[in-house]
């Protein structure tokens, strides 16, 4: 079987840090940091939870765009906040950036189908906001946590789904590439600290509701056709390796160009805290599937 390129992201920085603070909980304090105040909320529908926010870099644009949506098992009680730090990092390196929230479970019109009809409709809505904002829709990447890491891979398949079902668009926001960050790949296999609330969201277990798993689950609706850097730590808890590299090899298998990110000593809140010394090279993934290595070099002082 082919291998999936797993390029381990080891850090100098980390050994300054010190791998205590790795494996720590120092991270997990970003889900009560507040973050840096964004400069827009804007609605993109009618219910409370349909908005986001946008966040612009200086100069006149456009500017390209990562779509951020957070995790939380896709549970009502966790919001877009604590990835309103890695939206505020993006921003300052030059990238505008759409996080979004969305119903999740608990929420009325949570779950299938509201759930992915809100990821789906905050990303096309970006073409509403390009009539009044300098973005740069050509240049558009979807990022992800956890289980807003799965919502990140569904829009990306989301081209793939069936004419009859109810999620398809006719017309959906093409994409430049996907940056799950420990994201939620395969609704179908347990082991994960979201393996109830996946039932949850889907309305019932794998095996009473096959057909809508398959619509939901992005390693069901591969080949996405896209650029993807699946970004795991190895010491991740909540999220196993195995899922990232499974899907990894899988969608390679299709044809799709995937590289899997290992990032060493590096557990679940690591990887989406501007704080952590295995940050910079992550952000960096999502800059390179924006900005042209050519246009970095002019931008370099």
């Amino acid at each position: 079987m082919k291998r999936a390129t797993i390029a381990a992201l080891t850090l100098a920085a980390c050994a300054l840090a010190g791998v205590a603070s790795l494996r720590g909980q120092g991270s997990r304090s970003i889900l009560t940091r507040p973050a840096p105040p964004a400069d827009h909320r804007i609605a993109y529908g009618r219910n409370e939870f349909q908005f986001g926010e946008l966040r612009l870099p200086k100069g006149a644009g456009p500017h390209p765009v990562a779509i951020v949506i957070h995790g939380g098992c896709w549970l009502s009680q966790y919001g877009l906040g604590y990835m309103g730090h890695v939206a505020a990092d993006l921003t300052s390196a030059g990238i505008a950036t759409w996080n979004i929230e969305y119903r999740r479970i608990g929420n009325e019109g949570g779950g299938w189908p509201g759930t992915f009809e809100d990821a789906g409709r905050a990303a096309d809505h970006l073409r509403e906001l390009a009539k009044s904002y300098p973005l740069d829709l050509t240049r558009v990447v979807a990022t992800g946590h956890s289980a807003g890491g799965h919502l990140a891979l569904w829009l990306g398949a989301r081209r793939n789904l069936p004419k009859e079902s109810p999620l398809h668009t006719a017309d959906p926001l093409p994409l430049r590439g996907l940056v799950p960050l420990a994201g939620i790949s395969d609704l179908r296999k347990t082991g994960t600290a979201c393996d109830r609330e996946v039932a949850q969201l889907m309305g019932g277990p794998a095996a009473e509701k096959t057909a809508i798993y398959n619509l939901g689950s992005p390693i069901e609706l591969l080949p996405l056709r896209l650029p993807q850097v699946i970004v795991q730590g190895d010491s991740d808890t909540i999220i196993p390796v195995a899922m990232a590299r499974e899907y990894a090899e899988a969608a390679q298998k299709k044809g799709d160009a995937v590289t899997l990110r290992l990032i060493e000593k590096a557990g679940h809140f690591e990887v989406v805290d501007p704080n952590s010394p295995v940050w910079p090279a992550i952000r960096e993934e999502i800059r390179a599937m924006l900005i042209p290595a050519e246009k970095k070099k002019a931008a370099t002082p």
